[in-house]
């Protein structure tokens, strides 16, 4: 299992944080986006004035350069495996200023010195897709394959775009970067054309982060919710891979007023997607999702539920988390 997720409906007292990370190639980006891409998030100028856009566009470029240097290796490996885990730790408490426990709060990352000091970042790499939602407003980034997903009145609209090679522009930015495109895959290896990680394919010393062969780069996109959104998806692209974004919400719609828990619906796509073996391919990759359900307002609970909902509850969103391995 190589994906990773995030959901903290408290981010701050007016947004929470949604994301999903599928890893390719090793778990430990997938698992270091989790940790630290929404205090990036948060640590930007631009959070605190309230552009969460550009909060979420920096913090995406952000993970890559953390990756990389002592520290970089360090955090990586502490995440990694349990021989990996035993070498970060001697490594910290070698070389780290703060010993340790330079994990448990979070700094700006100050450069250590030390044995990895030149390590340009790590050869595996992740998707991510996030949802940042604050009262009415809902903003999206998105680097890979993973999507999101709002339904609007039972209809399904896609709030990000899948990044695969064949796409005109990633074609593009990927020959002019000196890289190219043989069997839908970057260079012949991988399937997608945006990711965190994957440092082999961001070398390129005269361009910019966007403009190299594999770019972290997110599409950011801003829409204000309304009283006829009924629920919001993030899903790795184990689960579009089986289905449509509509028939993913019809599936959704059918089932989220009589399982017990948002829960038990995410379960039941993760077994409607699963492969019953391993032979076919489709349904056998790793899967992750989170749903996210909009509360209406007190007028319409009461009409629907007969029952009265606080008026402080209104905006708010109940949300769970569900992810499976497909093989």
């Amino acid at each position: 299992m190589e994906d990773a997720h995030s959901a903290l409906l408290d981010l701050d007292n007016d947004t929470a944080f949604f994301g999903v990370f599928d890893g390719h190639g090793g778990k430990v980006v997938a698992k270091f986006c989790a940790k630290y891409l929404h205090r990036e998030v948060v640590n930007c100028e631009a959070y605190a004035a309230g552009d969460l856009g550009t909060a979420v566009h920096r913090a995406f470029f952000r993970m890559d350069e953390m990756m990389r240097g002592q520290r970089g290796w360090r955090e990586l490996q502490a995440l990694g495996d349990k021989i990996n885990q035993f070498s970060g730790m001697i490594e910290g408490l070698i070389w780290s200023p703060k010993g340790s426990n330079s994990n448990v709060e979070h700094d700006d990352w100050a450069f250590e010195e030390g044995p990895h000091s030149d390590f340009t970042g790590p050869n595996c790499g992740s998707t991510a897709c996030v949802a940042i939602i604050r009262n009415k407003q809902l903003v999206v980034a998105n680097a890979g394959d993973s999507r999101c997903v709002i339904s609007r009145n039972g209809q399904a609209y896609n709030l990000s775009r899948d990044h695969k090679p064949e796409l005109e522009a990633e074609r593009e930015r990927i020959q002019s970067a000196g890289g190219y495109i043989q069997m839908g895959r970057v260079n012949g290896t991988l399937n997608l054309s945006r990711a965190i990680g994957d440092m082999e394919f961001k070398q390129n010393k005269f361009l910019t982060p966007d403009k190299q062969i594999l770019t972290a780069n997110p599409d950011i996109n801003i829409v204000e919710l309304s009283d006829d959104d009924d629920f919001l998806v993030l899903a790795c692209d184990g689960i579009w891979d089986c289905m449509s974004s509509q028939q993913l919400v019809d599936f959704i719609h059918e089932r989220i007023n009589t399982e017990a828990s948002l829960s038990a619906v995410c379960e039941s796509v993760l077994d409607r997607c699963l492969a019953p073996s391993t032979l076919g391919g489709e349904g056998c990759d790793n899967m992750t999702m989170i749903l996210v359900q909009f509360k209406k307002p007190n007028s319409q609970n009461k009409e629907a539920n007969g029952t009265e909902q606080s008026a402080g509850d209104a905006e708010h969103a109940e949300t769970r988390v569900a992810e499976e391995n497909g093989s």
